[in-house]
């Protein structure tokens, strides 16, 4: 396999305008393109199945329709002692969900997929993100959502911002998991798909 094909591009199969400031950071020419699908999980399915399933879902279904490109799919999900903590919506969802993690530890499986139809490449790989929650009052949690509002946040925890202060503990091997994309897992796939962050931009990519 080649160290890189510049000639190919690079799809963001997301929404999420927290995924794509992460994957900025790489220095690589992307588009956005946020497939249409049904996130609902399936009967029985885990947090981690969710998870997993999703970013594989959202990366083909945008690799379907680019097939020359190489495009990265991810999805998170919060895992409550087995129950999936999604994105709340709304104010009193996202109350429910930091009243029910208060002084709980739970695991943020942060999935990423990597795709190329024309090549037949198809990847994935979880990082996960055990986060401590303290103690919560009414009042802090009130408070933060009014600050942050963050209702497009898996189990309304934004940590980059003052979601921060809603915890005790994190623990991770990979930094930026949390916030919603792993780079160090996206890059190993990427690699692996034939498209070396570190040569690209070598070779004058986004110079």
């Amino acid at each position: 396999m080649n160290d890189t094909l510049p000639h190919r591009s690079l799809i963001l199969g997301s929404s999420s305008r927290y995924r794509r400031e992460l994957l900025e950071r790489l220095r690589l020419p992307f588009e956005v393109f946020a497939p249409d699908l049904d996130e609902s999980p399936m009967p029985a399915e885990t947090p981690l199945q969710l998870a997993t399933r999703l970013a594989m879902a959202k990366a083909q279904a945008v690799a379907k329709l680019y097939p020359h490109a190489i495009v990265i799919g991810s999805d998170q999900v919060a895992d409550l002692h087995g129950r999936a903590m999604g994105k709340p919506g709304d104010h009193q969802r996202a109350v429910e969900q930091l009243r029910a993690m208060s002084g709980q530890e739970v695991v943020f499986h942060t999935a990423v997929a990597v795709v190329c139809a024309e090549t037949g490449f198809h990847a994935g790989d979880v990082a996960p993100v055990r986060v401590k929650f303290r103690n919560l009052s009414t009042a802090e949690i009130e408070n933060y959502l009014h600050a942050e509002q963050p209702y497009d946040c898996a189990g309304s925890a934004k940590s980059e911002g003052l979601g921060i202060a809603l915890l005790a503990a994190i623990e991770s091997d990979d930094p930026t998991a949390l916030i919603g994309l792993p780079l160090i897992r996206t890059t190993q796939l990427l690699r692996q798909a034939g498209l070396d962050p570190l040569l690209a931009l070598k070779n004058g990519a986004n110079a």
